[in-house]
């Protein structure tokens, strides 16, 4: 078979060279040049892969039998849709890994709390010695990881819908949509075209199958599906069948009797999100046949996800924390939401279309200054001007020192961008670990000089 597979970052180079590994004749054609791709390029080509780099033809994409796009690379390029008219095939990797997956799939998407959901599933799993793979929009493709797959082996996948708008037999045995608000509008135009490739999860599920749902989510209801059993998990309300809240207690309901896992103060995870985001993992781990002994074991025990609300340091009574993971206003509003209040925050990046209006009222009540910075500044500051001191940081090291010398003991320094990274960073983790850099050398300053002088 001829696979093309466009865009060379993480899942291209993975997807090309299993394709290349399993008797393909493999292109893979990448808008940049050779030197800002790394090694891949050589990795490629020694494993046979022919390289179009520098730009893409009209050519390259009618000359296969299969495209596989990267996330990036949008559903409605021109390219692809010439393609897709000749009747060439058009997979998002995840629906190409699906064809070799074995063992069962746990896959789980939303606009917020993919990332600590699938990474706290994976935790339970492995805490009840279930062989597991942790995999797709965390970091590692799936493509990456079928090949060490068996018959007994549960994959948690991160899905986004990226991946999930071009799959066509992609199916989940147990699928969670978390959540839905406005997210990646850029790219999907209408809030119903991101909705409806994110309620795509649920569309090749069998009667054999569980759909898992949010209930307190008005718009993630809505796309509860007809063939899966359906389980709902919620914080505010007693559910038929799932996982929720019975006054402070999690329980799991099922044939409408309560099962005891754990008590809402044991979550080690600050804010309410991450409350609705153990009972979402609560639902499915259960599903998957782990006791709820374990499974509150494993919740106990839970770091937490880089990224995502992850404290850095304390320094002179000011403590730093790190939610690059936020690309979105629903993700800040919940980080805001996490503290009680003097909230020094750093905001921008790449606006996705988003509203930052609905950033005034919790920027009123709980910050004490907006720092902005990328090239979403000019639109935040028009959109919360008047809800909070704002200052014009321009770049993140600034906005940290700006910060440090801002704040005072008791405050919080808070980076949740509430936009996308890729104006001035690679992606959120790059963004997330030059914050964590920025304030671990005021730490050391800061503990340099004390030092200096004998405090």
């Amino acid at each position: 078979m001829r696979v093309l597979v466009v865009g060379l970052a993480r899942t291209g180079v993975a997807t090309a060279l299993f394709c290349a590994k399993h008797n393909a004749i493999v292109t893979a054609t990448e808008a940049r040049v050779e030197g800002e791709l790394g090694d891949a390029p050589t990795r490629l080509r020694e494993a046979g892969v022919t390289l179009e780099l520098g730009g893409h033809t009209e050519k390259t994409y009618l000359a296969q039998d299969l495209i596989v796009p990267s996330p990036g690379v949008p559903a409605d390029d021109p390219f692809l849709r010439t393609a897709r008219s000749k009747g060439i095939t058009v997979w998002s990797e995840i629906e190409l890994a699906y064809r070799f997956l074995e063992g069962k799939l746990i896959g789980i998407t939303g606009s917020n709390g993919k990332t600590t959901t699938t990474t706290l599933v994976h935790h339970i799993l492995q805490s009840a010695a279930i062989p597991t793979f942790l995999a797709g929009n965390v970091g590692t493709p799936l493509i990456s990881c079928v090949e060490g797959m068996k018959s007994d082996t549960v994959t948690v996948a991160e899905l986004s819908s990226f991946q999930l708008e071009l799959i066509e037999k992609f199916r989940p045995d147990i699928g969670l949509f978390l959540n839905l608000t406005p997210d990646h509008l850029d790219r999907h135009k209408t809030m119903e075209a991101y909705a409806g490739a994110k309620a795509r999860i649920f569309e090749n599920q069998t009667e054999l199958d569980a759909a898992v749902l949010n209930a307190d989510d008005p718009p993630t209801v809505h796309y509860a599906p007809k063939k899966p059993q359906v389980f709902w998990f919620s914080r505010k309300q007693r559910v038929e069948q799932g996982a929720c809240l019975s006054g402070d207690d999690i329980v799991v309901v099922h044939h409408a009797k309560e099962e005891f896992v754990m008590k809402r103060a044991e979550i080690p995870l600050a804010g309410v999100h991450n409350v609705e985001n153990v009972l979402a993992a609560v639902t499915a781990a259960r599903l998957a046949g782990v006791d709820t002994a374990t499974i509150a074991q494993a919740v106990r025990s839970f770091a937490g996800v880089e990224h995502r609300l992850e404290f850095v340091a304390e320094i002179a009574g000011v403590r730093y924390y790190n939610d690059s993971k936020a690309t979105n206003v629903d993700a800040t509003l919940k980080a805001l939401d996490a503290f009680p209040g003097r909230i020094l925050i750093i905001l921008g990046g790449k606006d996705k279309g988003s509203d930052y209006t609905v950033l005034q009222k919790p920027l009123r009540e709980k910050a004490i200054l907006a720092l902005l910075i990328g090239a979403a500044a000019d639109k935040i500051e028009k959109q919360i001007t008047g809800s909070v001191a704002i200052e014009r940081a321009s770049t993140l090291d600034r906005a940290v020192e700006i910060a440090a010398h801002a704040a005072q003991r008791g405050d919080i320094v808070l980076l949740a961008p509430a936009c996308a990274s890729f104006d001035q960073f690679q992606n959120y983790e790059q963004r997330g670990r030059v914050f964590k850099e920025l304030v671990q050398q005021l730490h050391a300053n800061s503990t340099h000089r004390y030092s200096d002088r004998g405090e």
